[in-house]
């Protein structure tokens, strides 16, 4: 009976390879390929989408709960702005055939979406429009607690359909109908640390240089003083939710269900637990306790770390350059702050330094042979991604102060975001502060 029961089940798989391999189709090696090709790639955007739900738990945790109600909604609003203007208009300019290799010109509004189009386009969009909302959301951090919220859309909607977009053309425009002027000269960037999270973390400088620090962050003498986040478990599950949603953004990278994705797979976790390590040890010898804080921002600064070179570095290299970035983003959040820049959850540290630490780590340690050629690359390759994001938002943000306002008043920012600029609270029951 239980042989019997085996062999029906076999004829049954058997007889839905040719729905595998697409309708009125022959179950080819080829057929069953391309079915898994679209598939992974979209279960990875999802685990990619689920990432705004870590972010948005960062960020929230990091801040004060007076403000939690508006970090959710800059979260919610800047994937779905994000979304519509990088189906408009980012998408072309990214993606679309480039006879120069600085933008696309043609693909406006998803044209290949039409009956009998390239299907590929839509679950290719799709993946590459959840990259897009994680490069604007990275803002949200570093400009919490005394944002105008239209002044917000504004940005995102921006970042989406032109900032994020030409960068990626340059790096990245072959992988679908373009071709950038960087991708030719050999630049390596996986999965983006350069083309989302320095983006990302580039714009989020300026927009905190533009906005300045939130009210009783630095003394009179300039001293710098702690504001403590008003819920660091949830801030820590965020932490592990964006981890987990790594796991797409790095291997889903390949757009295609090969063997690669298991070593990609591993350089993204051990990079991601020598940060979360070293980000610890680092936080102890400073401030004499093992940071909680810093430990998290380790991990998330090794993630960043790995995402240009998980391709094409090995696993021990993988470890040493998330360890490295875990010390990092320690010293380059002790260093902001000192500067006069606030930035509430450190997110110019671990997406704009530590992006730019991994993508010069994939050169330095390129498993195919590292060339002063490489390193070359890769270092122009960081300059412009700070050159064009940091001018261009450094820009928008200045445009957006003096005319629509993007900062709100002080007895707003004092009060919390949460109820002037949305009308209620997160925490209806609870006095909150």
């Amino acid at each position: 009976m239980k042989k019997k029961t085996l062999l029906t089940g076999a004829l049954l798989a058997l007889s839905l390879l040719p729905t595998l391999a697409g309708a009125g189709d022959e179950p080819t090696a080829q057929g069953v390929q391309t079915n898994l090709d679209y598939v992974w790639t979209l279960v990875a955007a999802a685990l990619v989408f689920f990432m705004q739900a870590g972010f948005a738990m960062v960020e929230a945790g990091f801040t004060r709960a007076k403000n939690a109600i508006n970090i959710m909604m800059k979260n919610l609003m800047d994937f779905s702005m994000g979304s519509l203007f990088f189906w408009a208009i980012g998408f072309g300019l990214m993606f679309g055939t480039s006879g120069t290799g600085w933008f696309g010109t043609d693909g406006f509004f998803l044209s290949d979406f039409k009956v009998g189009g390239d299907p590929w386009v839509l679950a290719f969009w799709m993946f590459q429009c959840v990259f897009a909302a994680t490069a604007a959301t990275i803002v949200s951090g570093a400009m919490a607690e005394r944002t105008k919220f239209t002044s917000y859309l504004i940005y995102s909607a921006a970042l989406c359909a032109f900032i994020y977009p030409v960068f990626g053309s340059w790096a990245w425009g072959s992988l679908f109908h373009g071709g950038g002027w960087l991708e030719g000269m050999g630049f390596i960037d996986f999965a983006g640390s350069t083309v989302v999270h320095s983006i990302g973390g580039w714009a989020a400088l300026a927009g905190a240089i533009v906005i300045g620090p939130r009210v009783g962050k630095y003394g009179k003498k300039g001293e710098v003083k702690a504001i403590p986040g008003h819920n660091i478990p949830l801030a820590a599950v965020g932490v592990f939710i964006l981890w987990l949603g790594w796991f797409g953004f790095n291997p889903g990278s390949t757009t295609a269900g090969i063997t690669d994705i298991a070593m990609i797979f591993v350089n993204t976790n051990l990079a991601a637990c020598a940060g979360a390590v070293t980000g610890m040890l680092t936080s102890w010898v400073m401030f004499k306790k093992p940071d909680i804080s810093m430990s998290l921002n380790g991990a998330l600064a090794g993630l960043v770390g790995i995402t240009a070179g998980c391709a094409n570095v090995s696993p021990t290299s993988s470890a040493i350059i998330g360890a490295i970035a875990g010390v990092l983003v320690v010293l380059s959040v002790v260093i902001i702050d000192r500067m006069h820049i606030d930035d509430p959850v450190g997110a110019v540290s671990v997406h704009g330094v530590c992006g730019a630490w991994g993508t010069l780590a994939a050169g330095l340690f390129n498993m195919e042979g590292v060339t002063a050629k490489i390193i070359t690359t890769q270092l122009i390759g960081i300059g412009a991604a700070f050159a064009w994001s940091f001018g261009c938002a450094f820009i928008l943000f200045t445009v957006i102060k003096m005319t629509v306002g993007l900062r709100v008043t002080e007895e707003e920012e004092i009060e919390g975001l949460d109820y002037g600029e949305h009308g209620s609270h997160a925490y209806a029951d609870f006095m909150t502060k």
